[in-house]
């Protein structure tokens, strides 16, 4: 008759360990958005906000409007680069397609951001574009609460509180490039910040409870 052989105490806490970190690991923060993307992002946006208020381009809408589309576009990409990266490189995911379900949060808010932008263009009323983006911006902050770092809440209620001061103030037109390029720089390097030191937490988190042969 044949008896299992004896499981070291060593090698029931190591599973231990490794079973409490799966479910740490399970229920940790979206890490697919990147805080110094969002930081070059922001000021992306003011450099923009400078440019246009100097006057060295046609003091137009539709300038305007393309420089600030350049802007957006350029912010998608880095931030979708960055998430590509993420998803392709991070040993903990292990490229699971799951783990990007917390992006569907931020879809609505944009969705509807960009029918009020094509419809504000359609009807060529900009003025209120500048309020439109800035609320857009905060209701994905806000989205994310739950996957992120508690205080990006913060960020999307100053995106927020600054979209309803822009769209009540009349004297804010679309040829005022510094509102949306200030506001945009503080909440993106905000929220960059939040999510860099959180980063920085949960590395050294991830160190103190790493084992040597995950290593």
């Amino acid at each position: 008759m044949e008896y299992p052989l004896p499981v070291h105490p060593l090698h029931d806490a190591l599973n231990t360990v490794r079973t409490l970190r799966r479910s740490l690991l399970q229920k940790e923060r979206f890490k697919g958005w990147s805080g110094p993307t969002r930081i070059l992002s922001g000021s992306l946006a003011l450099i923009a906000a400078v440019i246009l208020e100097q006057g060295w381009l046609p003091q137009n809408n539709r300038t305007h409007l393309i420089v600030w589309a350049i802007v957006f576009s350029a912010a998608m990409i880095l931030n979708v680069g960055a998430l590509a990266y993420w998803f392709l490189n991070d040993r903990m995911i292990q490229r699971d397609a799951s783990r990007l379900k917390p992006m569907l949060d931020v879809i609505p808010p944009l969705a509807v951001g960009a029918l009020f932008t094509l419809v504000l263009i359609l009807s060529r009323n900009l003025d209120p574009l500048f309020g439109v983006w800035m609320s857009m911006f905060g209701l994905t902050n806000l989205a994310s609460r739950y996957v992120l770092p508690s205080a990006i809440a913060i960020v999307g209620v100053f995106y927020i509180l600054a979209g309803a001061l822009c769209l009540l103030m009349p004297g804010i037109t679309f040829l005022q490039p510094m509102a949306m390029g200030m506001v945009f720089c503080a909440g993106e390097w905000a929220g960059g910040t939040i999510l860099y030191l959180d980063d920085r937490r949960y590395a050294a988190f991830a160190r103190q409870f790493s084992t040597p042969d995950e290593d």
